[in-house]
């Protein structure tokens, strides 16, 4: 018999993240830090939307680009907010989720044999999604020195005359590093002289603590040949809703936009009448959130602190990247270790890239009585780990 598969598809690993999820879930008095999803409820308002569209009979699809209206509220939100400008009917179009909208921006983009830059450690999906599309991945490593930032001499580097588009991953899952606007300015100068693409994806935009966030395509000579990639799971604990966004030059929208009509035909009709909502009330939900991620993210720290541990503080998104190489374990070996010796699921760094060895990924999007027990069960293994050695 034939091999029913592609030879493409079996190249590629399963999510390192979903590993220790499924063994955590059927753990009894385990706590799981690996996971990042907001610990928040969808916030009524926004739920209530959703619930009276369905009353109101609103269940057939939508067009393919998504509710006239969703995009928009959404233009209006991103002009508030990040000072980036896109015409809603040409230049931006609804997706299942950020992971869709990454998906078909590289197949829309690329051809076989053009060169991806990831840097990483980084999101799971990036490099999968560059080998779908037939293209090479090429990953740049972001060090703790850097706080984990994309530098421009990094970026050079790794440049050649292959190189087609450059993902910029920040605020960063699983660092939390975030990029200010110099660094942003000086990436944005190799890309132009080099003339190759960005694909900028912005889930955590509003989840940054010291800085605003700033969006590369909002520079000079950036817009045209930037792809944004945003959603709703991270900002307004709509993980389950599935919805997410792109948006860009025409040219780039209408061809996803076509990969999106053969493969999905519109994102959920339900969702978008209750993102409606969510962009337009949404802020103060927005600000509570980020003000408890905040509070927990410090407290962490100060924990980190307290133990010994070293971890480099993040300023974005919901996650720490403390450092184990102490413990002369591979990231996987620990994380293995420490849930079955004390029942904590982490994720280990080899997760976002090989990179990654030596880190373990926690997140924090969990409860403060969650946080302070599974801290406090880390302090416990890694004080044995060093009376034993």
């Amino acid at each position: 018999m034939r091999d029913p598969l592609s030879k493409t598809i079996t190249t590629i690993k399963p999510s390192g993240i979903r590993k220790f999820f499924d063994i955590v879930s059927e753990m009894k008095d385990a706590i799981s830090l690996g996971v990042g999803e907001p610990d928040f409820d969808t916030p009524w308002h926004i739920r209530e939307e959703g619930i009276k569209s369905l009353e109101k009979g609103k269940t057939f699809y939508t067009s393919n680009a998504g509710l006239k209206e969703l995009k928009v509220e959404l233009a209006q939100y991103l002009k508030r907010r990040f000072d980036l400008t896109y015409d809603p009917s040409k230049e931006m179009f609804i997706t299942v989720g950020g992971s869709e909208a990454i998906d078909a921006a590289m197949r829309a983009m690329l051809d076989p044999g053009d060169e991806v830059l990831i840097p990483q450690p980084s999101y799971v999906s990036y490099v999968p999604c560059a080998v779908l599309a037939h293209a090479v991945p090429v990953t740049i490593e972001l060090k703790a020195e850097d706080e984990f930032r994309l530098t421009a001499e990094a970026l050079e580097a790794a440049i050649t005359d292959k190189t087609k588009l450059l993902v910029m991953p920040f605020p960063n899952n699983p660092t939390g590093a975030i990029m200010e606007q110099k660094d942003l300015e000086a990436i944005a100068e190799v890309v132009q002289k080099h003339d190759i693409f960005v694909l900028s994806d912005e889930i955590y935009s509003e989840l940054t603590y010291t800085e605003n966030h700033v969006s590369i395509a909002s520079l000079p000579g950036m817009w045209e040949r930037t792809i944004v990639i945003n959603g709703f799971s991270k900002s307004y604990a709509m993980t389950g809703w599935r919805l997410g966004y792109a948006c860009g030059p025409e040219a780039i929208i209408t061809q996803m936009l076509k990969i999106h009509q053969f493969c999905i035909m519109c994102a959920p009709t339900t969702s978008q009448y209750a993102a409606v909502e969510a962009v337009k009330n949404g802020d103060a939900d927005v600000v509570a959130m980020r003000e408890e991620y905040n509070q927990r993210r410090r407290y962490l720290m100060h924990r980190f602190r307290q133990m010994g541990l070293e971890c480099f503080e993040p300023f974005g998104a919901f996650y720490m990247f403390p450092c184990i190489k102490e413990f002369g374990m591979t990231s996987d070996e620990f994380a293995t270790d420490l849930l079955n010796r004390k029942k904590v699921a982490v994720v280990p760094g080899t997760a976002f890239g090989d990179c990654g060895e030596g880190f373990i990924r926690i997140s924090y999007a969990y409860s403060m009585e969650a946080l302070k027990e599974a801290l406090g069960r880390i302090e416990e293994y890694i004080t044995e780990l060093r009376a034993n050695k």
